[in-house]
């Protein structure tokens, strides 16, 4: 399942992408698809071995195009393990809500971004978040939970006060606003109430057969209630007479755990 759409934010082969946070990989494994060189990277060591896990299966199978390249790492996301002007395009889906110093990490992202480079970045939006968290303390009260509530307008301005220019955004995943809604409701632990069991099951129906109806209706309901908020922006040149030298990419970094397939 994707937050960001690909149709709006297009990749080329071989472009150098970022996945920050990547978690279980699910937008690493689709820039690999599309034969872009891939690094994963996310605190979470356990989740960093499954996404390794996952490139290698998808590199056997023939998933992934000639040229293409993945790596999965450990780092942190407030000092990234990378040269300046490292990638062509960073990604990070729902991880800002997560981390205390977002400005810092949008910093970090735009250094290693390289001028004229893209950046997609998705949060839980603004209404149904506030839903859940009216409904379930249990829902953001955790450790590692999610600390903020972005409201559109200040993510973009975030964005513009770090020197990127955004210049799309749509909303994501109206479907499954409802089933966080029952989640928080019946308790975010609680998986076998009946409401949370049953929606379930459509959501993986949904994920699984891509019926035209649902999709449909996830279309006409994003504007409403779509779960994710995506802003997508470019970072500009800098005037000719400003710009130092061009820096090498180079994934390596001292002190990270990485796993590349090739």
């Amino acid at each position: 399942m994707l937050t960001v759409d690909f149709s709006r934010f297009p990749l080329a082969p071989g472009d150098r992408v970022l996945d920050l946070g990547c978690g279980a990989g699910r937008h690493a494994f689709e820039c690999f698809r599309r034969g872009a060189q891939v690094v994963a990277l996310d605190q979470n060591a356990e989740e960093i071995r499954e996404v390794a896990k996952w490139f290698a299966a998808m590199k056997e199978a023939g998933e992934a195009p000639e040229g293409a390249t993945a790596t999965a790492m450990e780092g942190d996301a407030l000092n990234l393990p990378f040269p300046d002007a490292s990638f062509d395009v960073v990604i990070i889906s729902e991880v800002m809500e997560h981390i205390p110093d977002d400005k810092g990490v949008l910093a970090e992202m735009v250094r290693v971004l390289r001028p004229g480079g893209r950046i997609a970045v998705t949060v839980p939006r603004y209404g149904p978040e506030k839903v859940c968290w009216a409904l379930s303390d249990a829902y953001h009260e955790v450790e590692g939970g999610h600390i903020r509530i972005y409201k559109a307008d200040e993510l973009l301005a975030r964005m513009r006060e770090a020197g990127l220019k955004p210049y799309g955004t749509h909303h994501a995943h109206a479907l499954h606003s409802p089933y966080w809604w029952l989640k928080c409701a019946f308790g975010v632990d609680n998986d076998k109430a009946l409401p949370v069991k049953a929606y379930h099951k459509l959501l993986v129906w949904d994920i699984m057969k891509k019926p035209l109806l649902t999709r449909l209706a996830e279309q006409a309901l994003n504007p409403v209630v779509g779960k994710s908020f995506v802003a997508y922006a470019t970072k500009p040149h800098l005037p000719a007479e400003a710009a130092g030298p061009p820096v090498a990419a180079d994934s390596a970094a001292t002190g990270a755990t990485a796993t590349e397939t090739k």
